[in-house]
């Protein structure tokens, strides 16, 4: 399948890159509630996309819509464990690495949580940060409370333990009444660090 890419967009990754690494949480939200209700449709609709992450998620440069790409990795939704992966390394579930299964609802959120994780700090988790999460303990005075306790709700080592996915917009973080997003890429034209 061929899709015609829409203009004026670019890859959240790039668009990170060109805001110098990191989003404030304000734009942070509005990106990621777009993300979390394209990822919640896509499994209610019988479709996993194994494969969020900001390379494949394309930001309107002049209206800040986000839309999710890239079905190359997808896979029909079901409820019976998953024993390959496809995707990209750093959004792999820790479960899968120790003990070759995953399930595709709590995968997806755990990919969601690297994407706001990079988005909110400039760079990705690492075996330190999900050390702290595993016990709850993890976040950066730079951020809100809410922000933090999502994280730790969406990168739990334990599947068991991380938010659902149809939950994830009831958390308390998208639920702060946000300052007013501009119209308009708040970054566009600013170049900034590669992440």
């Amino acid at each position: 399948m061929v899709l015609q890419c829409p203009s004026p967009c670019e890859n959240l990754f790039d668009y990170l890159e060109r805001c110098g690494g990191i989003l404030d949480e304000n734009f942070a939200r509005h990106v990621m509630q777009q993300v979390v209700e394209a990822a919640d449709k896509c499994c209610s609709r019988g479709v996993l996309h194994r494969d969020i992450k900001l390379e494949n998620l394309l930001v309107n440069t002049d209206n800040l819509d986000v839309t999710l790409i890239d079905f190359g990795c997808g896979d029909l939704l079901h409820e019976m464990p998953y024993s390959t992966f496809s995707g990209t390394e750093e959004y792999c579930p820790p479960e899968y690495s120790e003990t070759g299964k995953y399930h595709g609802r709590p995968a997806t959120v755990f990919s969601l949580g690297v994407v706001l994780y990079t988005l909110v700090c400039g760079y990705y988790p690492d075996h330190t940060d999900l050390d702290k999460i595993k016990n709850w303990l993890w976040y950066l005075p730079s951020l809100s409370k809410e922000c933090s306790h999502l994280i730790n709700a969406c990168l739990h080592p334990n599947p068991e333990e991380r938010m659902p996915l149809d939950r994830l917009l009831l958390h308390d973080w998208f639920n702060v009444i946000p300052k007013v997003v501009e119209t308009r890429a708040p970054c566009y034209g600013h170049t900034g660090s590669a992440l």
